[in-house]
């Protein structure tokens, strides 16, 4: 496997171990929907797993699982489009499992979008049949994906039976530790026939009542016979008998057409599909089509970085830009965690957006700002989940799907011991910080005003009022309180030796919690003052109200110990792990609880944790906020102490997250570089090499991709977006000292950044906008429309 060019990702031979990794790596999707790249002629089984996924499509079904009966939502995976098989006559159906494979190759282009394979399988006897197959999810029409697949003969003419299906009884399986949770999502499975070449398939989801219909259009050049279509339930097959003869290429293409309930401006998903696959062009003229969109979205988003991490750059932003396209725009999703990629973590949005949105507020704002609706429509339930609670304000769920209730599991699954255990993830309050942070920071980056002061502005306060509510006074101490919380570390879910879930006082989640205080109150007072009356009337604030906050925002406690920032109270009587000796008993300890648990003993007695927690603080803020945010708290955080604390967890920490790499990469770019491009490499890697044991071939972790390219984009930059201006501080990588991307500023289209050697050139397009404030931290530049400013760094 490799990429030849930063253009193509390719995959020579047949491995079935590795198969549902390729899968994964080469899904293609559109923002509305995406398939897997699995082989259309084999069928869901432990080597292949064909899933197609539409955004925002779930599901809620109930479980008995270790005597307990559990609820669990889950993205759908909707029936099949893909499904294409061949055989001689009387013969088996020919896959790479069940035949010779002479020679198997798969190329996935990225300028493209377009997923190529070819196959040659050996028939004996000295004769031979090539596959080659083209694959789209069209990009400019969200709805609509295409197959062509050509057949070659050598050494024999003779019939091949070819057949095409709609597969409407598919489950959700593809993940094995989730296979004791009812999978069965699809019900009143019905097929039928549009045209002589189309037949449609149409169902729903069990509770959610989602209706989902797809409708296949199958042509061929040249062919003996009549097509014959066969419904057997739950399949909607056409079946063609072709002449092959040796030299001579017969081609098969398939349309489909895919459409639920969920989408606007249809009467029925059934007729729109029907509708939609009669008025499809040719596979030439979706093809160019497609390209044609796929070229809008790269000259708007691409990243020019040498060598191999620029080419792994590039497959993290396609896998972006097809889980979050300009079609999600117009849609009511979330950030998917894994993508549209597959089932692992059942589609859930978590806060992964944190590391998405900030790349994506300077390319596509308008995706941010639809990702944004989407956690305000959910607020009124997040409302309702603090009041469950106790509390006031909003209590956003760790995870969450369809309406934005709490989704997170109750029991999970430790496959190294086989034991069902609590799960209280979802006291990880913190992720109402990052969409707070989200708000202002794409507030920031697009000027959007009328969302900070509406939408923005009603989460913001929520958000804040529930952390004001949350923070208890400790006379003692004489300092607020966070009591029972989970940090970002999730290894560590309470104390040792308590049956009491939850932490006290995790610095991550204080400080954000401050930050939040801070941001709703600096809004509070720039809001028009109509605007402000008018969310004081919506939310019930007063005065009292915003004086606590004030109070709050200061004295929330953070603890420290042995000179640096503690992850929480208590973390420093832990015990120190035996690093060396887990090592070279386990080799690979990423996931160190599962290990621990499996020996009886448990995480939460030990300095040990899963990714970053207290140094997430160094990837959100600037040293210079971060050490305001300390100083306004009353703790001073000079470089000293925060060079000791980035040390310190280093040294305890297992990397069991794809986003661990990542976040200490970024952290240490900004503290000090050595040893910064160790883990830059093992967040570039995390998903191509598989890193976290298999996890990938259950989908692609879209934070982790994404947060590399934030990386080279705002971590290496030090670009900042804030006081109307850019900020830049970059930080010299030797490892990476030449780069350039494109960015959309504030009305601004394809604006250029290059640093190269020490210089950083910046370029305007022209246009009638207002000149760009760009800021260093010694100087000061206006760049004009139609402008090219460069500039020497100082050392």
């Amino acid at each position: 496997m490799g990429a030849e060019k930063a253009g193509t990702w390719e995959y020579d031979g047949y491995d079935p171990a590795r198969e549902r990794l390729r899968e994964s790596l080469c899904t293609l999707g559109n923002g509305c929907f995406a398939t897997r790249g699995a082989l259309p002629e084999c069928a869901a089984d432990e080597v292949h797993y064909p899933g197609t996924y539409v955004a925002g499509c779930y599901n809620r079904l109930v479980s008995r699982v270790a005597g307990r009966q559990v609820e669990n939502e889950e993205m759908v995976n909707v029936p099949n489009w893909l499904p294409l098989r061949f055989r001689l006559p009387d013969g088996p159906w020919l896959t790479p499992d069940t035949a010779t494979v002479l020679a198997h190759r798969q190329v996935l282009h990225l300028d493209s979008g377009l997923l190529e394979r070819r196959t040659r399988y050996g028939l004996g006897e000295g004769r031979a049949l090539t596959v080659r197959q083209q694959r789209i999810v069209h990009m400019a029409d969200a709805h609509l994906a295409a197959l062509r697949t050509e057949f070659t003969a050598e050494g024999f003419t003779g019939r091949l039976d070819i057949e095409a299906a709609i597969d409407g009884g598919v489950t959700n399986s593809g993940v094995a530790r989730y296979r004791d949770l009812d999978g069965r999502h699809l019900a009143h499975v019905h097929s039928g026939t549009a045209a002589p070449d189309t037949v449609w398939l149409r169902c729903r989801t069990r509770t959610s009542d989602l209706r989902i219909a797809m409708a296949t259009r199958l042509t061929c050049d040249e062919w003996t016979g009549p097509v014959e279509i066969r419904h057997e339930h739950p399949r909607a097959a056409q079946e063609l008998r072709a002449v092959l003869e040796p030299g001579r290429t017969v081609t098969v293409d398939k349309t489909a057409a895919v459409h639920t309930s969920r989408d606007p401006a249809i009467s029925d998903p059934l007729c729109a599909a029907v509708d939609r696959v009669a008025g499809a062009p040719g596979f030439e003229e979706l093809l160019e089509s497609h390209l044609t969109a796929w070229d809008q979205l790269w000259r708007r988003a691409d990243i020019d970085v040498p060598g191999e991490p620029g080419r792994i750059l590039r497959l993290h932003l396609f896998h972006v830009l097809q889980t979050l396209s300009p079609h999600t725009a117009d849609l009511d999703v979330g950030v998917p965690a894994r993508g549209l990629h597959g089932e692992a973590y059942r589609g859930h949005v978590f806060w992964d957006e944190l590391f998405v949105l900030p790349g994506l507020n300077l390319h596509f704002p308008e995706v941010s700002r639809a990702l944004l609706c989407y956690r305000y429509r959910r607020l009124e339930r997040a409302r309702a989940a603090a009041r469950a609670a106790g509390r006031r304000g909003a209590m956003y769920p760790w995870q969450s799907g369809s309406d934005g209730r709490e989704e997170t599991q109750r029991l999970h699954l430790n496959p190294r011991s086989g034991r069902w255990l609590p799960d209280h993830s979802h006291l990880q309050r913190h992720v109402g910080s990052a969409i707070a942070y989200n708000v202002w920071q794409y507030c920031q980056a697009s000027g959007d005003a009328e969302f900070l002061h509406t939408r923005g502005a009603e989460m913001l306060v929520e958000i804040a009022r529930f952390w004001a509510d949350s923070a208890t006074w400790d006379e003692d101490l004489r300092r607020h309180r966070i009591r029972g919380v989970m940090g970002p570390d999730e290894y560590h879910d309470a104390y040792p030796d308590t049956t009491r879930p939850g932490l006290d006082d995790n610095a991550y989640t204080n400080v954000t919690a401050a930050w939040v205080l801070l941001r709703a109150l600096e809004l509070l007072d720039t809001l028009p003052e109509p605007r402000r009356r008018e969310l004081v009337e919506r939310t019930g604030l007063d005065g009292g109200e915003l004086e606590q906050w004030q109070d709050v925002s200061r004295t929330l406690y953070v603890p420290f110990h042995d000179g640096v920032i503690s992850q929480f109270e208590g973390y420093a009587e832990l015990a120190e792990l035996d690093w060396a000796g887990y090592r070279e008993r386990y080799g690979d300890i990423r996931r160190l609880d599962r290990i621990l648990e499996a020996e009886g003993d448990t995480v939460n007695r030990y300095k040990a944790s899963k990714q970053a927690d207290a140094l997430m603080l160094g990837y959100l803020f600037a040293p210079s906020e971060l050490a305001a945010l300390f100083a306004r708290l009353g703790y001073r955080l000079d470089d000293e102490t925060w060079l000791r604390t980035v040390d310190y967890y280093l040294a305890r920490t297992s990397h069991g997250s794809t986003l661990s790499g990542l976040v200490h990469g970024w952290v240490l770019a900004r503290a000090r570089r050595a040893g910064a491009w160790a883990f830059v490499q093992e967040a570039l890697r995390g998903d191509i090499a598989d890193l976290q044991g298999g996890t990938t071939g259950e989908g692609i972790h879209l934070g982790a991709m994404a947060g590399t390219l934030d990386l080279v984009q705002r971590g290496l930059t030090g670009l900042e977006t804030r006081e109307d201006a850019l900020w830049l501080d970059p930080v010299p990588l030797p490892e990476l000292s030449s780069y350039g991307f494109i960015l959309r500023y504030r009305g601004h289209w394809g604006v250029r950044l290059r640093l190269e050697h020490g210089r950083v050139e910046i370029a305007v397009p022209p246009s009638d906008r207002s000149p760009i404030d760009v800021r260093l931290p010694d100087r000061s530049v206006s760049v004009r429309p139609g402008e090219t400013c460069r500039l020497v760094l100082l050392e």
